[in-house]
């Protein structure tokens, strides 16, 4: 009986681990810990991400830790290069400006999207010329692209280490079942990798900007030496999380979530039960 209770506490301890972490895990914007990752966590990150369901137990993905400084440096250098051109151009406003989110009362009202919080003094009376044709030529005359790009930069040179998530073509067919397959497999890794990070005093963020830039997407499949046999499918900054991290000139919080009555319906869409 005594070790069926211990067992039961054992358990419980750790289901509320879990949910700490799910509930503690989030984006990190600034700069990690300069503290160099040990060999431990990233072992205990990778195996996390095995541990995830695939189709048949295929396992569809391999992963790449980037840890030479010169490396880290070139991927800054490329990404905040593709922040600078998607930001100039206007591209990146067209296809994302629906998630920003510019007050508290916004942020509440639409329970998604991120909250642009920390803006510069100086930017402020121009912020509502986002939303307007103008917004972009007055971006660029106050700099915003390079103050963006420099930002970006920053926090990816200063990373202790770099993840990159491939996964193996033979099983990533878009179009087919199996790609489909694979891309739930791969959310549930990602997932895995998160939350193990978050508790080991980690954080991640998606170093997407690249992505979106065909060229500057194709100098990085070259630096990491992606083969053939498989497909880059994103890249993240990993390191442990230092709060006295400097925040980036411009950021952000997407902190707000919908609540259980906005995501759920019962029976069929649009229905609703009440639960006691």
């Amino acid at each position: 009986m005594k070790q069926s209770f211990t067992f039961f506490v054992l358990l419980n301890n750790q289901i509320m681990e879990l949910l700490e972490a799910i509930y503690k895990r989030k984006t990190i914007n600034h700069a990690f810990s300069s503290k160099k990752v040990s060999k431990s966590d990233l072992e205990k990150i990778i195996n996390s991400a095995n541990r995830a369901p695939s189709h048949f137990n295929s396992q569809p993905w391999d992963f790449i830790l980037v840890t030479d400084q010169k490396v880290i440096t070139s991927i800054g250098e490329i990404a905040g290069d593709s922040m600078e051109k998607l930001i100039s151009k206007g591209e990146f406003f067209k296809r994302y400006l629906k998630y920003f989110r510019f007050s508290k009362e916004e942020i509440k009202s639409q329970k998604s999207g991120i909250h642009i919080d920390k803006i510069p003094f100086f930017l402020r009376p121009f912020i509502q010329f986002v939303l307007g044709e103008k917004g972009i030529s007055i971006l660029n005359f106050l700099g915003v692209p390079k103050i963006l790009a420099n930002d970006q930069k920053k926090i990816i040179n200063t990373s202790p280490v770099l993840l990159a998530f491939m996964l193996k073509k033979e099983e990533y067919k878009p179009g087919t079942k199996s790609g489909i397959y694979s891309l739930i497999s791969m959310g549930a890794a990602l997932q895995n990798i998160w939350l193990t990070a978050t508790s080991l005093g980690m954080g991640l963020q998606f170093v997407s900007t690249p992505m979106e830039v065909e060229e500057n997407w194709n100098q990085i499949l070259d630096l990491l030496k992606i083969p053939d046999s498989h497909e880059l499918m994103a890249v993240y900054r990993l390191g442990y999380i230092d709060q006295n991290q400097d925040r980036n000139t411009i950021d952000w919080v997407s902190d707000e979530r919908r609540n259980f009555q906005d995501l759920v319906s019962f029976n069929y869409f649009g229905g609703k039960e009440k639960i006691d």
